[in-house]
Formats: structure tokens, sequence, C-alpha cells
């Protein structure tokens, strides 16, 4: 997959079809955007994802926002899908302020060669946002592309989106957003050293520093799946910061792997949060806290089946 970042000189030579959106997460609605961009890449088009780097309304507010996905697992999920054109653009006071018709002529048209562009019915773009659904559908005749607007998913009468997800996910209801998003919500990260008290008491586990970017759950203990070398393994994962034995906030998500015990300090891993089993907690000392794991393991152990 070709990235192309924080630049507004680019071009495709090949025709295209144009997904435009923020993409800040991966929910049912997005996946249906990126089903018809696929479609389109079957029949010759390619297929080309346009986003804003930061989001807009990161840059309007001036702060990072903690997002469903960080940067690098956005990029991971979009190769991973068959994605051949990722856009990053740069969203800052000069190309805010693009009128909207010159955003569609410029950028979507002569730079992206689109033939299609597919976008959402709250599609925003240009100065002040005023770019919307029905000035692309209205210029698309006169500058050769065609449109699909799509309408908003919903599940169980909500309507999915980007804000429903992360409340979700802030509530630490992993069902419902494995519902939303069309599969269970993910941490990525490398492996590295920790303390080693988990191998100290006789249960060693993989821990992950997610990316600042990345929203994490309520802290706490959660079911999980972890991949590692494209196998999935069965799991039980820590997210927060271990207050029993640390004295900083630094969030961790740290994860036991069931019938598995290799050295895998700095690969990198996935871990699937399922399903919530209670909040983190600050031990008495270190004899109570391997008691309290040891029923996890086992609760997980029947969680997953595991004879």
């Amino acid at each position: 997959m070709r990235i192309i970042q924080q630049i507004t000189d680019f071009k495709l030579e090949d025709r295209s079809a144009v997904a435009i959106g923020k993409f800040d997460g991966m929910h049912l609605g997005h996946r249906k955007l990126l089903d018809i961009v696929l479609e389109h890449k079957s029949k010759g088009l390619l297929a080309v994802i346009f986003t804003f780097e930061p989001s807009p309304e990161e840059f309007f507010a001036g702060t990072m926002r903690k997002g469903l996905m960080s940067k690098d697992e956005k990029r991971a999920a979009f190769e991973k899908m068959g994605i051949d054109v990722l856009i990053e653009f740069p969203m800052n006071k000069e190309t805010a302020s693009t009128e909207p018709e010159r955003f569609i002529t410029e950028y979507l048209v002569e730079k992206l060669n689109a033939a299609v562009i597919v976008a959402g019915t709250d599609i925003s773009f240009g100065n002040k946002g005023a770019g919307d659904a029905a000035l692309l559908k209205q210029m698309a005749e006169a500058n050769k592309y065609r449109t699909q607007i799509i309408d908003k998913v919903t599940f169980e009468g909500k309507v999915i989106s980007s804000t429903l997800v992360r409340k979700t996910v802030s509530l630490g209801d992993m069902e419902s957003v494995t519902a939303f998003m069309g599969e269970p919500y993910q941490v990525s990260g490398v492996v590295s050293h920790g303390r080693r008290l988990g191998r100290q008491l006789g249960m060693p586990t993989a821990n992950i520093t997610p990316s600042p970017e990345k929203l994490l759950p309520p802290a706490g203990v959660y079911y999980s799946y972890a991949w590692l070398d494209g196998v999935k393994y069965k799991s039980i994962s820590n997210v927060g910061c271990k207050p029993t034995v640390n004295n900083d906030d630094v969030m961790n998500v740290e994860t036991y792997f069931y019938d598995f015990d290799e050295d895998i300090y700095g690969k990198e891993i996935t871990v699937e949060l399922l399903s919530f089993k209670r909040p983190e907690t600050k031990f008495g000392g270190v004899d109570e806290l391997k008691a309290q794991m040891q029923k996890d393991m086992n609760d997980g152990s029947e969680f997953h089946n595991i004879g």
C-alpha cells in the first residue's frame, strides 16, 4: 500500500475509486464504504482512502483526541483489506480554508483521478465544512466521476458512529463494541520488558504500552485473544497501571497466554478485548495479587472452554 502523507502535491495516473472520510476507527459504517471501494478495485480501479491528519476535530480544538485506532493500527488495517493508496491529507490553516468546489476539482478529480467517490451522508470538507454529499453529487457529471453516498448503518436501532463506539469503549462494554465494529476491539504493540513479576509468580505475561493516541477501555481485567505471528491464542489481559506494584500512571496492556511459554520480547502482538471481567484493584501485597491472578486465570479457562 502506498501512503501519501503530509503533502498536497501528489498525482495518481490510474483512475481510482476514492472513499473520503475521517476514518477515526473501523466500525460497520466504515466497512461498508471500504467494501464498495474494494468492489470497484475488482473492476480495475485503484482503491483509495482519503482521510485527514490530524482530524478536523483535533485541528480546530488544538488538542489530540484519543481514537479507536492509532495511526499504525489504521494503516495496517487498510493494507490488510487491500487498499492501494492511503492519503493522509494535512489539515492546516491553508488546507482547512480550501473552498469545497476547489477541493473536489483539485484534489479528488485532478490529483486522485477519481472515477468514483464514495462517502457517507454526513460527509463534510472544505472551508468551514461547507462541502457535503449534495455538492459531490452536483459536481459529478461535469467532472466525469460517479458518486455513491452511503446511508448510516444501524444495529438494533442504534445508528453506528465513531462517537457511539468511543462511548461504548469508555464504558467497557466490549461485546457491544464488537457488534458495532464487526470484530473485537484491538490493541497492538511491541512486547517490552516489565518488572517480570508475573514470571516470578509463575504466570508470565506479555506487556505492551499502547500508543498515547489510542483510546483504552476502563482499567481492569478482560477476557481476550492475542495474535502473535498470525496465530490466535486464548488469553486474559489486564488494562491499566498495575497499582499494586507500580507507582506511575502509564497505561499498559498485560496479557497472559494460555498453553504458551516462549520468549516473545520485541515481537508485536495484537490483543482483542472480548469481555470485561473486573476492575483493576490495588491489593494489600504480592500474595493477594497472586491469589487474584490465579482466580482470574481459572475464570479465563472457563470463559475460553479450556479443558
